[in-house]
Protein backbone atom coordinates (compact mmCIF):
# COMPACT_ATOMS: atom_id res chain seq x y z
CA UNK A 1 0.00 0.00 0.00
CA UNK A 2 1.38 3.39 -0.99
CA UNK A 3 0.42 6.34 1.16
CA UNK A 4 -0.09 9.63 -0.64
CA UNK A 5 2.29 12.29 0.64
CA UNK A 6 0.84 15.78 0.86
CA UNK A 7 2.89 18.84 1.68
CA UNK A 8 1.61 20.72 4.69
CA UNK A 9 0.73 24.26 3.73
CA UNK A 10 2.63 26.99 5.51
CA UNK A 11 0.75 29.90 7.13
CA UNK A 12 1.76 32.08 4.17
CA UNK A 13 0.39 29.57 1.67
CA UNK A 14 -2.84 29.25 3.63
CA UNK A 15 -3.18 33.04 3.70
CA UNK A 16 -2.60 33.27 -0.06
CA UNK A 17 -5.29 30.66 -0.68
CA UNK A 18 -7.72 32.58 1.52
CA UNK A 19 -6.82 35.85 -0.22
CA UNK A 20 -7.50 34.38 -3.67
CA UNK A 21 -10.82 32.89 -2.63
CA UNK A 22 -11.92 36.15 -1.01
CA UNK A 23 -10.77 38.43 -3.84
CA UNK A 24 -11.54 36.19 -6.80
CA UNK A 25 -14.93 37.66 -7.66
CA UNK A 26 -13.69 41.26 -7.38
CA UNK A 27 -10.48 40.87 -9.41
CA UNK A 28 -10.66 42.59 -12.82
CA UNK A 29 -11.60 40.51 -15.84
CA UNK A 30 -14.22 37.88 -16.55
CA UNK A 31 -14.54 34.95 -18.94
CA UNK A 32 -11.14 34.05 -20.35
CA UNK A 33 -9.30 36.16 -17.78
CA UNK A 34 -11.10 34.45 -14.90
CA UNK A 35 -10.26 31.06 -16.40
CA UNK A 36 -6.62 32.12 -16.76
CA UNK A 37 -6.58 33.10 -13.08
CA UNK A 38 -8.14 29.84 -11.93
CA UNK A 39 -5.74 27.72 -13.93
CA UNK A 40 -2.75 29.72 -12.65
CA UNK A 41 -3.84 29.37 -9.04
CA UNK A 42 -4.26 25.61 -9.48
CA UNK A 43 -0.63 25.45 -10.62
CA UNK A 44 0.52 27.52 -7.67
CA UNK A 45 -1.61 25.56 -5.21
CA UNK A 46 -0.09 22.31 -6.45
CA UNK A 47 3.47 23.61 -6.11
CA UNK A 48 3.22 25.98 -3.16
CA UNK A 49 5.80 28.64 -2.50
CA UNK A 50 9.18 27.86 -4.11
CA UNK A 51 11.66 26.20 -1.78
CA UNK A 52 15.23 24.89 -1.78
CA UNK A 53 14.28 21.58 -3.36
CA UNK A 54 13.25 23.45 -6.50
CA UNK A 55 16.53 23.78 -8.39
CA UNK A 56 15.85 27.31 -9.70
CA UNK A 57 15.03 28.48 -6.16
CA UNK A 58 17.57 26.51 -4.13
CA UNK A 59 19.40 29.63 -2.90
CA UNK A 60 16.23 31.65 -2.22
CA UNK A 61 13.92 29.46 -0.19
CA UNK A 62 10.79 31.57 -0.38
CA UNK A 63 8.79 29.10 1.69
CA UNK A 64 11.20 29.64 4.59
CA UNK A 65 11.82 33.35 4.00
CA UNK A 66 8.14 34.32 3.62
CA UNK A 67 6.77 33.51 7.05
CA UNK A 68 3.40 35.10 6.42
CA UNK A 69 1.46 36.74 3.62
CA UNK A 70 0.32 40.31 4.05
CA UNK A 71 -3.26 41.26 3.14
CA UNK A 72 -3.93 42.50 -0.38
CA UNK A 73 -3.36 46.22 -0.74
CA UNK A 74 -6.37 48.53 -0.47
CA UNK A 75 -6.80 51.48 -2.85
CA UNK A 76 -4.25 54.17 -1.89
CA UNK A 77 -5.41 57.04 0.28
CA UNK A 78 -4.55 60.73 -0.08
CA UNK A 79 -1.50 60.45 2.20
CA UNK A 80 -0.01 57.61 0.18
CA UNK A 81 -0.59 59.48 -3.07
CA UNK A 82 1.01 62.63 -1.68
CA UNK A 83 4.07 60.65 -0.61
CA UNK A 84 4.34 59.09 -4.08
CA UNK A 85 4.89 62.50 -5.69
CA UNK A 86 8.56 62.26 -4.70
CA UNK A 87 9.00 58.58 -5.59
CA UNK A 88 11.34 57.38 -8.31
CA UNK A 89 14.22 59.62 -7.29
CA UNK A 90 16.88 57.56 -9.07
CA UNK A 91 15.46 58.61 -12.43
CA UNK A 92 13.69 61.67 -11.05
CA UNK A 93 15.90 64.26 -12.74
CA UNK A 94 15.44 62.82 -16.22
CA UNK A 95 12.88 64.15 -18.68
CA UNK A 96 10.61 61.10 -18.54
CA UNK A 97 6.90 60.47 -18.89
CA UNK A 98 5.93 59.30 -15.39
CA UNK A 99 3.29 56.66 -14.80
CA UNK A 100 2.75 56.35 -11.05
CA UNK A 101 1.44 53.35 -9.13
CA UNK A 102 0.82 53.32 -5.39
CA UNK A 103 0.42 49.94 -3.67
CA UNK A 104 0.06 48.48 -7.15
CA UNK A 105 -2.81 50.79 -8.22
CA UNK A 106 -2.54 53.24 -11.13
CA UNK A 107 -2.82 56.87 -9.99
CA UNK A 108 -3.96 58.93 -12.96
CA UNK A 109 -3.62 62.33 -11.28
CA UNK A 110 0.10 61.74 -10.71
CA UNK A 111 0.73 60.30 -14.18
CA UNK A 112 1.55 62.00 -17.46
CA UNK A 113 -1.08 60.90 -19.95
CA UNK A 114 -0.35 63.55 -22.58
CA UNK A 115 -1.31 62.11 -25.99
CA UNK A 116 1.52 61.17 -28.34
CA UNK A 117 1.06 59.76 -31.85
CA UNK A 118 1.65 56.03 -32.01
CA UNK A 119 1.72 55.61 -28.21
CA UNK A 120 -1.11 54.13 -26.17
CA UNK A 121 -0.94 54.02 -22.38
CA UNK A 122 -3.47 52.55 -19.99
CA UNK A 123 -4.19 50.70 -16.78
CA UNK A 124 -3.98 46.89 -16.69
CA UNK A 125 -6.98 46.71 -14.36
CA UNK A 126 -9.09 48.68 -16.86
CA UNK A 127 -7.81 46.63 -19.79
CA UNK A 128 -8.64 43.35 -18.05
CA UNK A 129 -12.10 44.57 -17.09
CA UNK A 130 -12.87 45.74 -20.63
CA UNK A 131 -11.43 42.69 -22.36
CA UNK A 132 -8.80 44.68 -24.26
CA UNK A 133 -7.75 42.60 -27.33
CA UNK A 134 -4.04 43.49 -26.91
CA UNK A 135 -4.07 42.24 -23.34
CA UNK A 136 -6.16 39.18 -24.17
CA UNK A 137 -3.70 38.13 -26.88
CA UNK A 138 -0.54 38.54 -24.81
CA UNK A 139 -1.05 38.25 -21.04
CA UNK A 140 0.08 34.84 -19.92
CA UNK A 141 1.33 33.96 -23.42
CA UNK A 142 4.54 35.95 -24.02
CA UNK A 143 6.80 33.35 -22.38
CA UNK A 144 4.98 30.38 -20.88
CA UNK A 145 6.63 29.05 -17.72
CA UNK A 146 5.60 26.83 -14.84
CA UNK A 147 7.31 29.10 -12.31
CA UNK A 148 5.22 29.29 -9.12
CA UNK A 149 5.83 33.02 -8.56
CA UNK A 150 4.60 33.84 -12.07
CA UNK A 151 1.56 31.60 -11.57
CA UNK A 152 0.70 33.37 -8.30
CA UNK A 153 1.04 36.74 -10.00
CA UNK A 154 -1.28 35.65 -12.80
CA UNK A 155 -3.86 34.43 -10.32
CA UNK A 156 -3.90 37.61 -8.24
CA UNK A 157 -2.82 40.26 -10.78
CA UNK A 158 -4.51 43.54 -10.04
CA UNK A 159 -3.19 46.60 -11.82
CA UNK A 160 -0.15 47.67 -13.79
CA UNK A 161 0.76 49.42 -17.00
CA UNK A 162 -0.30 48.62 -20.55
CA UNK A 163 1.93 50.34 -23.10
CA UNK A 164 1.60 49.88 -26.85
CA UNK A 165 4.08 51.50 -29.22
CA UNK A 166 2.75 51.29 -32.77
CA UNK A 167 4.92 50.08 -35.63
CA UNK A 168 7.47 52.64 -36.81
CA UNK A 169 6.92 54.96 -33.84
CA UNK A 170 9.87 56.58 -32.08
CA UNK A 171 8.79 57.50 -28.53
CA UNK A 172 10.41 60.85 -27.81
CA UNK A 173 10.55 60.67 -24.01
CA UNK A 174 11.49 57.67 -21.87
CA UNK A 175 8.52 56.09 -20.08
CA UNK A 176 9.13 55.80 -16.34
CA UNK A 177 6.97 53.35 -14.38
CA UNK A 178 7.09 54.50 -10.76
CA UNK A 179 5.99 51.99 -8.11
CA UNK A 180 5.64 53.29 -4.56
CA UNK A 181 3.92 52.12 -1.40
CA UNK A 182 2.00 53.64 1.49
CA UNK A 183 2.77 53.20 5.17
CA UNK A 184 0.45 50.24 5.73
CA UNK A 185 2.11 46.85 5.16
CA UNK A 186 0.34 45.06 2.32
CA UNK A 187 0.80 42.77 -0.68
CA UNK A 188 0.61 43.92 -4.29
CA UNK A 189 0.43 41.73 -7.39
CA UNK A 190 1.37 43.92 -10.33
CA UNK A 191 1.10 42.90 -13.97
CA UNK A 192 2.31 45.07 -16.85
CA UNK A 193 2.41 44.58 -20.60
CA UNK A 194 4.59 46.45 -23.08
CA UNK A 195 4.24 45.78 -26.80
CA UNK A 196 6.68 47.55 -29.13
CA UNK A 197 5.71 47.24 -32.78
CA UNK A 198 7.82 46.58 -35.85
CA UNK A 199 10.61 49.13 -36.32
CA UNK A 200 9.58 51.15 -33.25
CA UNK A 201 11.90 52.59 -30.60
CA UNK A 202 11.28 53.16 -26.89
CA UNK A 203 13.09 53.57 -23.58
CA UNK A 204 11.38 52.10 -20.52
CA UNK A 205 12.46 52.77 -16.95
CA UNK A 206 11.02 51.15 -13.85
CA UNK A 207 11.67 52.02 -10.21
CA UNK A 208 10.40 50.35 -7.03
CA UNK A 209 10.51 51.96 -3.61
CA UNK A 210 8.72 50.53 -0.58
CA UNK A 211 9.18 49.93 3.10
CA UNK A 212 7.70 46.70 4.41
CA UNK A 213 5.39 45.62 1.62
CA UNK A 214 5.37 42.34 -0.29
CA UNK A 215 5.50 42.86 -4.04
CA UNK A 216 5.10 40.24 -6.75
CA UNK A 217 5.34 41.95 -10.13
CA UNK A 218 5.54 40.60 -13.64
CA UNK A 219 6.30 42.49 -16.83
CA UNK A 220 5.53 40.91 -20.19
CA UNK A 221 7.30 42.58 -23.08
CA UNK A 222 7.04 41.91 -26.80
CA UNK A 223 9.67 43.48 -29.05
CA UNK A 224 8.70 43.43 -32.73
CA UNK A 225 10.91 42.88 -35.75
CA UNK A 226 13.50 45.63 -36.18
CA UNK A 227 12.49 47.39 -32.96
CA UNK A 228 14.90 48.92 -30.43
CA UNK A 229 14.12 48.88 -26.70
CA UNK A 230 16.21 49.89 -23.68
CA UNK A 231 14.84 48.86 -20.29
CA UNK A 232 16.25 50.11 -16.97
CA UNK A 233 15.10 48.98 -13.53
CA UNK A 234 16.06 50.23 -10.06
CA UNK A 235 14.88 48.55 -6.86
CA UNK A 236 15.19 49.90 -3.32
CA UNK A 237 13.02 48.05 -0.84
CA UNK A 238 13.03 46.95 2.78
CA UNK A 239 10.28 44.44 2.07
CA UNK A 240 9.94 41.42 -0.20
CA UNK A 241 10.25 41.98 -3.94
CA UNK A 242 9.80 39.20 -6.50
CA UNK A 243 9.93 40.40 -10.11
CA UNK A 244 9.58 38.45 -13.34
CA UNK A 245 10.47 39.74 -16.80
CA UNK A 246 8.94 37.69 -19.61
CA UNK A 247 10.36 38.86 -22.93
CA UNK A 248 10.06 37.78 -26.55
CA UNK A 249 12.30 39.36 -29.21
CA UNK A 250 11.53 39.42 -32.92
CA UNK A 251 13.92 39.43 -35.87
CA UNK A 252 16.61 42.08 -36.43
CA UNK A 253 15.71 43.68 -33.08
CA UNK A 254 17.94 45.32 -30.49
CA UNK A 255 17.29 45.39 -26.76
CA UNK A 256 19.25 46.18 -23.62
CA UNK A 257 18.31 45.79 -19.97
CA UNK A 258 20.03 47.03 -16.83
CA UNK A 259 19.02 46.35 -13.21
CA UNK A 260 20.32 48.20 -10.14
CA UNK A 261 19.53 46.78 -6.70
CA UNK A 262 20.68 48.78 -3.69
CA UNK A 263 19.42 48.83 -0.10
CA UNK A 264 17.23 45.87 -0.98
CA UNK A 265 16.38 43.49 1.85
CA UNK A 266 14.99 40.56 -0.11
CA UNK A 267 14.86 40.68 -3.92
CA UNK A 268 14.42 38.03 -6.57
CA UNK A 269 14.72 39.31 -10.15
CA UNK A 270 14.06 36.58 -12.67
CA UNK A 271 14.13 36.96 -16.44
CA UNK A 272 12.73 34.67 -19.11
CA UNK A 273 13.96 35.81 -22.51
CA UNK A 274 13.38 34.21 -25.90
CA UNK A 275 15.10 35.20 -29.15
CA UNK A 276 12.28 34.26 -31.51
CA UNK A 277 13.61 35.93 -34.66
CA UNK A 278 16.95 35.87 -36.44
CA UNK A 279 19.71 38.53 -36.44
CA UNK A 280 18.74 40.10 -33.09
CA UNK A 281 21.08 41.47 -30.44
CA UNK A 282 20.49 41.67 -26.70
CA UNK A 283 22.34 42.78 -23.60
CA UNK A 284 21.35 42.02 -20.00
CA UNK A 285 23.41 43.72 -17.33
CA UNK A 286 23.13 44.71 -13.70
CA UNK A 287 24.80 45.83 -10.48
CA UNK A 288 23.88 44.76 -6.94
CA UNK A 289 25.01 46.76 -3.90
CA UNK A 290 24.39 44.78 -0.70
CA UNK A 291 25.04 45.24 3.01
CA UNK A 292 23.62 44.17 6.34
CA UNK A 293 21.62 41.01 5.71
CA UNK A 294 20.45 41.98 2.22
CA UNK A 295 19.63 39.11 -0.11
CA UNK A 296 19.45 39.62 -3.88
CA UNK A 297 18.84 36.80 -6.36
CA UNK A 298 19.30 37.31 -10.11
CA UNK A 299 18.06 34.32 -12.10
CA UNK A 300 17.86 34.20 -15.90
CA UNK A 301 16.75 31.82 -18.60
CA UNK A 302 17.90 32.99 -22.04
CA UNK A 303 16.51 30.90 -24.86
CA UNK A 304 18.07 31.29 -28.30
CA UNK A 305 15.36 29.85 -30.52
CA UNK A 306 16.52 31.52 -33.77
CA UNK A 307 19.85 31.67 -35.52
CA UNK A 308 22.35 34.50 -36.05
CA UNK A 309 21.54 36.18 -32.69
CA UNK A 310 23.98 37.50 -30.11
CA UNK A 311 23.59 38.23 -26.41
CA UNK A 312 25.78 39.51 -23.61
CA UNK A 313 25.03 39.03 -19.91
CA UNK A 314 27.21 40.87 -17.39
CA UNK A 315 26.43 41.27 -13.68
CA UNK A 316 28.52 42.60 -10.82
CA UNK A 317 27.80 42.54 -7.10
CA UNK A 318 29.37 44.24 -4.10
CA UNK A 319 28.70 42.49 -0.79
CA UNK A 320 29.36 43.84 2.69
CA UNK A 321 28.53 42.58 6.21
CA UNK A 322 26.39 39.39 6.12
CA UNK A 323 24.75 39.99 2.76
CA UNK A 324 24.03 37.24 0.25
CA UNK A 325 24.06 37.45 -3.54
CA UNK A 326 22.79 34.79 -5.92
CA UNK A 327 23.35 34.60 -9.66
CA UNK A 328 21.82 31.81 -11.73
CA UNK A 329 22.09 32.25 -15.47
CA UNK A 330 21.09 29.59 -17.95
CA UNK A 331 21.50 29.96 -21.71
CA UNK A 332 19.75 27.43 -23.93
CA UNK A 333 20.66 27.26 -27.63
CA UNK A 334 18.04 25.37 -29.61
CA UNK A 335 19.08 22.91 -32.39
CA UNK A 336 18.20 25.26 -35.26
CA UNK A 337 19.74 28.39 -33.65
CA UNK A 338 23.00 28.19 -35.61
CA UNK A 339 25.51 31.08 -35.56
CA UNK A 340 24.49 32.03 -32.01
CA UNK A 341 27.04 34.22 -30.22
CA UNK A 342 26.53 34.55 -26.47
CA UNK A 343 28.71 35.28 -23.45
CA UNK A 344 27.78 35.41 -19.76
CA UNK A 345 29.90 36.75 -16.90
CA UNK A 346 29.18 37.38 -13.22
CA UNK A 347 31.63 38.84 -10.71
CA UNK A 348 31.24 39.32 -6.97
CA UNK A 349 33.34 41.60 -4.76
CA UNK A 350 33.32 40.49 -1.11
CA UNK A 351 34.04 43.23 1.43
CA UNK A 352 33.40 41.02 4.45
CA UNK A 353 34.37 37.51 5.52
CA UNK A 354 30.71 36.85 6.35
CA UNK A 355 29.31 37.83 2.95
CA UNK A 356 28.29 35.03 0.59
CA UNK A 357 28.07 34.87 -3.21
CA UNK A 358 26.59 31.90 -5.05
CA UNK A 359 27.27 31.96 -8.79
CA UNK A 360 25.81 29.36 -11.12
CA UNK A 361 26.16 30.05 -14.86
CA UNK A 362 24.97 27.29 -17.21
CA UNK A 363 24.96 26.50 -20.92
CA UNK A 364 22.76 24.03 -22.78
CA UNK A 365 23.81 23.92 -26.41
CA UNK A 366 22.00 21.83 -29.01
CA UNK A 367 23.52 23.48 -32.10
CA UNK A 368 27.00 22.86 -33.46
CA UNK A 369 27.92 26.19 -35.08
CA UNK A 370 27.91 28.59 -32.13
CA UNK A 371 30.23 30.72 -29.99
CA UNK A 372 29.19 30.45 -26.34
CA UNK A 373 30.99 31.11 -23.08
CA UNK A 374 30.42 31.82 -19.42
CA UNK A 375 32.43 32.67 -16.34
CA UNK A 376 32.15 33.56 -12.67
CA UNK A 377 34.53 35.07 -10.14
CA UNK A 378 34.38 36.01 -6.47
CA UNK A 379 37.07 37.74 -4.46
CA UNK A 380 38.12 40.56 -2.19
CA UNK A 381 39.60 43.98 -2.93
CA UNK A 382 43.16 43.88 -4.17
CA UNK A 383 45.27 44.83 -1.09
CA UNK A 384 48.13 46.08 -3.27
CA UNK A 385 45.87 48.52 -5.14
CA UNK A 386 44.37 49.69 -1.85
CA UNK A 387 47.84 50.19 -0.36
CA UNK A 388 48.91 52.15 -3.44
CA UNK A 389 45.98 54.56 -3.05
CA UNK A 390 46.55 54.96 0.70
CA UNK A 391 50.23 55.65 0.08
CA UNK A 392 49.09 58.65 -1.96
CA UNK A 393 47.30 60.15 1.04
CA UNK A 394 43.83 58.67 0.44
CA UNK A 395 42.19 57.32 3.61
CA UNK A 396 41.05 53.73 4.03
CA UNK A 397 37.34 54.14 3.21
CA UNK A 398 37.93 56.48 0.30
CA UNK A 399 40.46 54.06 -1.19
CA UNK A 400 37.91 51.25 -0.95
CA UNK A 401 35.24 53.47 -2.49
CA UNK A 402 37.45 54.29 -5.48
CA UNK A 403 38.20 50.62 -6.12
CA UNK A 404 34.53 49.67 -5.79
CA UNK A 405 33.55 52.48 -8.14
CA UNK A 406 36.02 51.22 -10.72
CA UNK A 407 34.69 47.67 -10.30
CA UNK A 408 31.02 48.49 -10.90
CA UNK A 409 31.73 51.37 -13.29
CA UNK A 410 32.80 48.97 -16.02
CA UNK A 411 29.26 47.55 -16.16
CA UNK A 412 27.34 50.79 -15.63
CA UNK A 413 29.29 52.45 -18.43
CA UNK A 414 27.85 49.86 -20.83
CA UNK A 415 24.57 51.80 -20.60
CA UNK A 416 24.45 53.62 -23.91
CA UNK A 417 22.00 56.36 -22.87
CA UNK A 418 24.18 59.02 -21.24
CA UNK A 419 21.54 60.42 -18.88
CA UNK A 420 20.54 57.00 -17.55
CA UNK A 421 24.19 56.02 -17.22
CA UNK A 422 24.81 59.13 -15.09
CA UNK A 423 21.68 58.51 -12.98
CA UNK A 424 22.68 54.93 -12.24
CA UNK A 425 26.25 55.91 -11.38
CA UNK A 426 24.99 58.68 -9.10
CA UNK A 427 22.80 56.18 -7.26
CA UNK A 428 25.71 53.80 -6.87
CA UNK A 429 27.96 56.56 -5.53
CA UNK A 430 25.27 57.55 -3.02
CA UNK A 431 25.31 53.98 -1.71
CA UNK A 432 29.10 54.10 -1.41
CA UNK A 433 28.97 57.37 0.51
CA UNK A 434 26.72 55.85 3.17
CA UNK A 435 29.05 52.92 3.93
CA UNK A 436 30.01 53.01 7.57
Amino acid sequence: MNAEVRAIKTPAEQALTSAFEAARAALPGKGGVAALRDEAFKRFDAKGLPHRRVEEWKYTDLRALMRDALPLAAPPDAAAKAKAKDAGKIFGNLACRRLVFVDGAFVTELSDLTPEPGLTIGSMADALAKGDPLVASHVGKVFETDDAAVALNTALMGDGAVVHVAAGTVVERPIHLVFASGETPSAAFIRSLIVVGKGAQAIIAESHENNVSQVNCALEMVIGDGAHVDYYKATQTRGLHVASLLLTVGAKALFNTFALNSDASLVRNQSFVRFAGEDSTGGLRGVNLLRGKDHVDTTMLIEHAAGHCSSREQFKSVLDDQSHNVFQGKIVVKPHAQKTDTKMMTRALLLSDEAEADNKPELEIFADDVVCGHGATAGALDPNLKFYLMSRGIDDKQAEALLIQAFIGETIEEVAHEDFCDALMTAALSWLETRA
